[in-house]
């Protein structure tokens, strides 16, 4: 499908998340078409974190079609239904004060979706590394 733009308009505070070949990026929506998010430290304008050996990555405030590029994104607010969302005021100015920091990255527990969920929830959580541990360890215990 390849589009840059959707028809959903999100508000800020909202989870982004931007659909990549093999994996998923999430950023934070922060207003007049920008987001908050972690990249590598060397990355492109419109990169996003990869499986790589990079340990660090840097918070980055940029338009959201520059970040998307020729994904598509939409509106993931993933955990609404388990936590409740910080105040959208709380989410921006948090995500904000993180631009320009270099941070430690890792897949399993310092991603960028952990980042995002972090703004809006107050807690750093990854669904795509969870679920498939999640779903791994109950394949296990059913074969006993």
């Amino acid at each position: 499908m390849g589009q840059s733009e959707s028809d959903e308009k999100p508000e800020p505070g909202d989870l982004i998340e931007i659909s990549r070949v093999v994996y998923l990026h999430f950023a934070v929506y922060v207003g007049d078409g920008y987001v908050v998010h972690v990249t590598t430290a060397g990355g492109a304008a419109s990169s996003s974190l990869k499986c790589s050996s990079s340990k660090k990555a840097i918070v980055r405030k940029q338009k959201l079609k520059e970040v998307v590029g020729n994904s598509t994104w939409k509106i993931n607010n993933i955990l609404d239904k388990m936590y409740e969302p910080r105040p959208a005021d709380d989410i921006v100015e948090e995500a904000l004060g993180q631009v320009g920091n270099v941070m430690e990255y890792s897949v399993t527990s310092e991603n960028c979706e952990h980042f995002a969920t972090k703004m809006r929830y107050g807690i750093p959580l990854s669904i795509q590394v969870s679920g498939p541990i999640f779903c791994v360890a109950v394949v296990k215990t059913e074969k006993g």
